[in-house]
């Protein structure tokens, strides 16, 4: 949902239907439904001191970081010198609410409506906000892979990946569709970051003299609860809820040391007697439970 940040008042003005233009610096081609977020930020001493402004909110409570309401962004006009005389004479209230000047522009919104409160960090200009769902739907378009140096795909982590993998930003998974965790966990981390849920991200990684194994996976916190947020790891896909974060990281990491660490195990030839087959598992990984 596209969401547009406000400083108070004029966030709950919108809300409560007594400002119905947003009047902005710059042009939006944008027309649809769009969610008003009123910002952290603390009105300004200009706002707070206008009084004709601040009685049109006069026992109304300000609402700091929430997203409070959904309305339609129907048009954009370019503010003419008679545009805003006519605003002026016309429609005091408006005026008041915005400012007018030759230049500037006036983003006409339309049926309004109040929502259930969603807290929110607020962005710059036009942002998307998306919940722990919508954002397990968009992880969908990318599949497990990599791109190397070159901007080639790969489905396989392979000999060739340690030298040749790169990094991606989120626009670079978006465009290329691939991603191992590492990669996923940034565009999960750039979906989420409209969201004042506590967002975070943790690197689990086993040293050993081969592989390495690692994994890259988001938490979240929201009303009390801790969430794994998990869609590179297939067998674990999906949003597992935890009552604390010290529950979350320790079954995320037995599953890691169970699915990652203990799957080297190779069928042994048969026929082997006592001491070769204890030398077999011995060329598996060893690994110390003394502080867990």
């Amino acid at each position: 949902m596209k969401v547009l940040s406000l400083t108070e008042p004029f966030a709950t003005l919108i809300y409560e239907k007594k400002k119905l233009i947003e009047t902005r610096s710059w042009k939006t081609n944008y027309r649809g439904e769009l969610y008003i977020h009123a910002s952290m930020t603390k009105p300004s001493k200009n706002d707070l001191g206008d009084k004709e402004l601040m009685s049109l909110v006069e026992n109304k409570n300000m609402n700091f970081g929430n997203i409070i309401c959904k309305c339609n962004l129907v048009d954009c006009i370019y503010m003419t010198k008679e545009y805003v005389e006519e605003m002026k004479k016309n429609n005091c209230q408006e005026y008041i609410c915005g400012e007018y000047k030759e230049g500037r522009y006036a983003w006409i919104l339309d049926n309004i409506k109040p929502i259930k409160f969603i807290k929110a960090k607020g962005q710059l200009n036009i942002w998307d906000y998306y919940n722990e769902f919508e954002i397990m739907n968009l992880m969908e378009n990318i599949e497990y892979g990599w791109m190397d140096k070159q901007g080639s795909k790969h489905k396989i982590v392979d000999e060739n990946y340690s030298d040749n993998y790169i990094l991606q930003s989120p626009n670079e998974i978006i465009k290329n569709k691939v991603g191992v965790c590492w990669d996923q966990v940034e565009l999960e981390r750039h979906y989420f970051k409209g969201n004042d849920w506590n967002i975070k991200t943790y690197f689990i990684v086993h040293y050993d003299k081969a592989k390495c194994p690692t994994h890259t996976f988001l938490t979240f916190e929201k009303d009390n609860k801790y969430y794994w947020f998990e869609h590179s790891w297939e067998r674990f896909k999906g949003i597992h809820e935890y009552n604390s974060l010290q529950d979350l990281l320790i079954n995320v990491r037995d599953k890691f040391i169970k699915y990652e660490l203990n799957n080297n195990y190779k069928k042994p030839k048969f026929r082997l007697n006592v001491l070769e087959f204890y030398k077999h598992c011995e060329n598996g990984n060893n690994i110390s439970l003394g502080d867990m």
